[in-house]
Formats: structure tokens, sequence, C-alpha cells
């Protein structure tokens, strides 16, 4: 008989711990991944999504690797790690939330593309309000050990639409609005709001870790690899696969940002308002969240030193 994976051993409780969370600090998080997504939209302008028409190729080929590839990746990493019904679904939603607005700057710092960056995240946050719900529904269903779980947790596609859509569509809706009507103040706005919105996200997590220390003590070492080799392979496969289809650099250098960088506030919140706050989940986006800062920074600074060999895209 073979033997079973060691993440198969060590955390089979991992579907019973929920994570310590108040609903103050739930309309805390909402308020904050609003206030972030007011930053993101002040640097939005119409002419950002025309350009999905007027150069398809690189988006399509981030759409492909975001919606398509990823998804089959995380299958493929659930059934390799035989993980667990929470942490497998976790892993689903980190793979169907969207791009993070820090991969707009990690992007610039590796002297990526930064226009296909930002439409990018731009389609990816306003598709999520759609896409979220659905894809997550699909893929998760695919997770054969998750059925029982999700039969106990699970929640509408219709009723997470309407979450996202008041999380998203509201603050992307009043930035774009205040870069169209009022663009002097979007223009002061736009560096303080960027730095501000990630020293509030990052100083969140932190307080979320201390005040559910022991849990994560227990479990991080656990999940430290597998979100190690998950990001990794995420970035690579943006990467690989904007080489594969003949994308110049530096859109393959935007689109390893855009793949590996994720949503995970967004993530978050519906994992304390639709899981309750279930342990793995939990577990999985808030170290994603912290883990994908520090790995495209390095990228990012790794490529700084490095031109890109095409300066066109």
């Amino acid at each position: 008989m073979a033997k079973p994976s060691p993440l198969k051993i060590f955390m089979t409780d991992l579907d019973q711990i929920h994570i310590n969370f108040s609903s103050d600090q739930l309309i805390l998080l909402n308020i904050i991944l609003a206030f972030i997504l007011f930053g993101v939209a002040l640097d939005l302008r119409p002419e950002d999504f025309k350009r999905v028409f007027s150069a398809p190729r690189s988006v399509l080929v981030g759409f492909f690797a975001q919606y398509l590839f990823l998804p089959v990746l995380t299958l493929g990493l659930i059934q390799l790690f035989h993980a667990p019904p929470s942490l497998a679904l976790g892993m689903v939603l980190v793979a169907v939330c969207p791009g993070g607005n820090i991969s707009n700057f990690m992007t610039h710092l590796a002297r990526g593309n930064i226009a296909l960056s930002v439409t990018m995240t731009s389609f990816t946050t306003l598709g999520a309000i759609i896409l979220t719900p659905l894809t997550f529904s699909l893929w998760s269903s695919l997770v054969p050990q998750a059925q029982e779980l999700r039969a106990t947790i699970f929640v509408e596609p219709q009723q997470m639409f309407k979450t996202i859509f008041q999380l998203i569509f509201v603050p992307v809706v009043l930035g774009m609005g205040t870069k169209h009507f009022f663009p002097k103040a979007a223009i002061w706005l736009h560096r303080p709001t960027r730095i501000l919105s990630l020293v509030i996200f990052i100083t969140f997590i932190i307080a979320a870790i201390h005040g559910n220390w022991d849990n994560i003590r227990k479990y991080l070492s656990e999940i430290f690899f597998l979100v190690f080799l998950y990001n990794g392979l995420a970035m690579v496969s943006g990467y690989s696969l904007a080489r594969l289809f003949k994308r110049p650099e530096i859109d393959a250098r935007a689109l390893t940002m855009e793949t590996g960088i994720h949503n995970t506030g967004l993530g978050l919140i519906l994992v304390f308002n639709f899981f309750n706050g279930l342990g793995g989940m939990a577990l999985i986006l808030a170290w994603w969240g912290i883990w994908d800062l520090i790995s495209s920074f390095a990228v990012g600074l790794f490529w700084n030193r490095k031109h890109p060999r095409e300066l066109k895209s």
C-alpha cells in the first residue's frame, strides 16, 4: 500500500478548526478592501479597457493563465498533496480570486508592461463580481474529498455575487468617478492611498495572526511549503505561457505578477461571510496574501536589474 502524504497525516484536523474573527473585524476588513479598491480605481480610465480590443493577445493569454490553467494546476496540487477538504477549498478560492492591486507596482518594479498589468487587474477585479462565485462553484465541485464539507457550508453563487458586487462595484465606481470629475484630487490621492492601503492591510493581517497565534503556530509550518510551491508554480506558469504564445518579455513579466498575485483580502471576506472562518481556507488565504508580497518583490528586484530584451509589446 502506498504511503500517505505527510500533509494528509499532519493536517487531518484542519477541517475542524475555525479562525477567531469577530463581526467588527469583518466590517473593518470590508472597509479596508473597499479602500484598497478605491485606490486602484483612482488609476483607471475608460481608455485602459480599450487596450483589450486594440492588443488582445496578451490579455487573452493572461485570462487563460488565471481562469483555466491555474485552477487545473490547483486541482493537480490538491491531488498530489492529498490536501484535506478545507485546505483544498482554500486553494481553489485563491485560484479564482482576482489579481491583487499590488501587482501593478510589482510589474513596474520588474520593468514589465504596466498598461497590461493595469488592464488585467481591472478586468479580473470587475469580472470577479460574476466570475469568482461561478468559477469557485465549478472548480470546487471537482474536488471529490470536499463534497461533504461543501454540502454543509456551501452557498449559492447568487449570494456570493451580491456580496462581491457590493465590495467591488461601489468603491471602483467612486474611484473612477473621482478620477473623471476631480482629476487633480485623484492625482493627489493616488500615491498616498496605495501606500496607506498596503500598510493598513499588512497591519490587519499581522493583528489577525496575533489573535490566532496558537492555530497559526501549529499549522503554518505545514502549509508554508505548499504555499511556497503553489505561488512559485503560479508565477512560472504566467511567464511560461506568455513566452509559449510568443508574447514580448515585458508582457511576460506583467503576466507573471498577475498570475502570482491574488486579492486574498476578498477571499478572506468570503471565508468569514460564507464559510464561518473555516481554518484551512483562512490559513492558506492569509499566508498567500503575505507570501505573494515577498515572492513578487524578490522577483521584481531581480528583473529590475535586467532590462527586457524586447522593449515593445
